[in-house]
């Protein structure tokens, strides 16, 4: 004869198949990759001086302050890949983040 699961062993399995199915391990998905925009080769040196003195930050720290959302930012043609912007050079994260940040006006 077997032997009954205990609740025990019932919680525990439970808990690492939920725990699987929310990193999508068990269906063999994985999430892609945050989006980086900080690839500076081919940039002179003086555009980077110029990133970086302005601050420029894949990732915006402040609310409501993204290059999505600044008067100089290009976005790409597609959705999920690195903008452009009309003063810093190099390519430029959407979440992103710089001293020289202008609201587009609503």
């Amino acid at each position: 004869m077997t032997q009954p699961v205990s609740r025990r062993e019932l919680l525990h399995c439970g808990a690492l198949f939920g725990a699987l199915a929310l990193t999508g391990t068990a269906c063999g998905k994985t999430q892609p990759p945050p989006l980086s925009c900080t690839d500076t080769n081919g940039l002179t040196a003086g555009d980077v001086a110029l990133r970086t003195a302005l601050g420029y930050l894949d990732q915006s720290a402040e609310a409501g302050r993204q290059c999505k959302v600044c008067l100089q930012f290009v976005a790409a043609p597609s959705g999920a890949q690195c903008g452009t912007c009309k003063i810093v050079k190099g390519p430029i994260n959407p979440g992103g983040y710089c001293k020289s940040f202008v609201a587009k006006p609503s």
